[in-house]
């Protein structure tokens, strides 16, 4: 009797130190997530003139997805999807004035049951005017709205005050007082830049940085004759390349050299807002390194949607073109990548897969409910049988911006089908969207109306419907209220 309880008691102690030994083998996790960050505005994305020294190191040591996307290209949606693995349809975050549900289940709350410290430190944009402690987290700075490059008003773990200083610099400053606390438990510090977000404000070591840099609008700006009118509709508002193009353009004729001037300096500012953002992720990466705890952290750098830099004639973000929905997404933790070699994976990545790929990276429980799964798999296999072939993409109309109707679309490693369920009655305001992006990346040719394409189409077409179907979404009308009559007809600079 007394050896049965031996050994019970030793298999016991065995299992508790089994425990024991999981839980200190738990990875820290550093999480930047920057706002409106383009996939290709990075050193180790092959810009030609951006330096990112340290984001490029964190690539050269860990992986890179070169094809990452947002499934809704907006900024409190896709910061949704980040935390909870879910559509917006399912978490219910449609806009950009609507709170995270806080019942909701989210990576960070299960972090924390499974013995995480648990901090959120900058913009979380999910509630315009909420700048209170939200679920989950053990300490939370941020503010209301979007904040601002110089000074802004911080709400530092209850108590509010304005922080003198850039943006980007005082967040890190405050990301680094947390990190350096004394603890026992392994932590979760999610840093939420404002950078590169409009109105663009760079440090002003950086302000004239890209000064020499000679830039034009692109090519696709200007070849609008296979869009759908919206698009063409959209030039003279706040979203078009011929609106006020975030304060920069002035009044000057469209094709004028003064408005390419300020369209240049738009974009060079864009970028300077990066360079501050690239010095951030070289500070914590110091401070990690210093502390010995680099190779025991995921260190994971992300933005929540492309935009749009006058590619179809729009600024912005939104719609389902390219440079709306890819976002840069790099992971450094060599119990990911336990090679020496960089490695860059191909295969299609989605905001909702990050949630399920913490946790598992964690050892902690998986979401309830996921509309994503986790890479970790495909990252260290090299593949997965079961990865998607395709995924597909929402945007749901917003009262505030009328001119932009509701998206539906399907993209596949080669093919992208958007399509505008507006009903209103107008086939050439809505018209649909096909392109082949193996021989048009850039999408310049819209090949809905291609009798070549008739099968293909009809190929998207179904299985856009199945995958809608199977997530969930059942509300594919939006309301044409009297905003959008009143706008579209005669849509100037608004």
């Amino acid at each position: 009797m007394l050896r049965i309880v031996y050994v019970f008691a030793l298999a016991l102690f065995s299992l508790v130190r089994m425990a024991d030994a999981a839980e200190a083998k738990q990875p820290n996790i550093v999480f930047v997530l920057c706002d409106d960050l383009r996939w290709d505005t990075l050193g180790c994305a092959g810009h030609p003139y951006l330096k990112t020294p340290n984001i490029d190191r964190l690539a050269a040591e860990g992986v890179r997805f070169a094809n990452a996307f947002c499934t809704t290209s907006l900024c409190s949606p896709s910061r949704a999807s980040i935390l909870t693995g879910l559509y917006a349809h399912n978490h219910g975050v449609r806009d950009n004035f609507t709170e995270l549900p806080a019942e909701l289940p989210t990576f960070p709350k299960l972090l924390h049951v499974a013995g995480y410290e648990t901090a959120y430190l900058g913009k979380w944009h999910m509630g315009e005017d909420n700048d209170e402690k939200r679920p989950g987290f053990d300490y939370f700075v941020t503010h209301k709205g979007q904040g601002k490059y110089f000074d802004t008003e911080f709400n530092v773990d209850g108590e509010r005050r304005v922080v003198p200083g850039y943006y980007t610099t005082v967040v890190t400053d405050l990301a680094l007082q947390w990190m350096k606390r004394p603890r026992t438990k392994p932590f979760l510090m999610f840093v939420g830049q404002k950078a590169p977000h409009s109105f663009y404000t760079p440090e002003p070591k950086y302000e004239h940085t890209f000064d020499d840099v000679r830039i034009e609008y692109p090519k696709s700006a200007f070849q609008l004759d296979d869009k759908p009118t919206w698009i063409k509709d959209r030039l003279y508002t706040w979203h078009g390349i011929y609106g006020p193009l975030f304060e920069w353009r002035k009044k000057f004729p469209d094709d004028s050299p003064a408005a390419v001037k300020d369209f240049a300096a738009m974009q060079r500012a864009y970028w300077g807002t990066v360079q501050s953002v690239d010095d951030s992720v070289g500070r914590l990466v110091a401070q990690l390194k210093e502390s010995g705890k680099l190779d025991e952290t995921i260190f994971v750098f992300m933005g929540d949607n492309g935009l749009l830099a006058g590619e179809h004639g729009m600024v912005d973000k939104r719609t389902m073109h390219e440079a709306s929905i890819r976002i840069p997404l790099i992971v450094r933790y060599p119990g990911l990548t336990p090679t020496d070699k960089p490695q860059v994976c191909e295969r299609q990545v989605l905001t909702l897969d990050v949630a399920n790929s913490m946790l598992e990276l964690a050892g902690a429980a998986a979401l309830p409910k996921s509309d994503g799964r986790s890479w970790v798999r495909l990252v260290r296999d090299g593949t997965d049988p079961a990865w998607r072939n395709a995924w597909f993409y929402e945007y749901n109309y917003e009262k505030q911006f009328p001119y932009t109707p509701n998206v539906r679309g399907l993209r596949t490693e080669r093919w992208k089908y958007m399509h505008y369920p507006h009903g209103d009655g107008r086939p050439d305001r809505h018209k649909a969207e096909l392109y082949d992006l193996a021989a048009d990346p850039e999408e310049n040719k819209n090949l809905i109306d291609d009798p070549a394409r008739k099968s293909t189409l009809a190929e998207l077409q179904a299985e856009l419907a199945r995958l809608i179907a199977a997530s969930g979404l059942t509300d594919d009308k939006m309301p044409l209220d009297e905003g959008v009559k009143q706008v579209l007809p005669d849509a100037k600079i608004r």
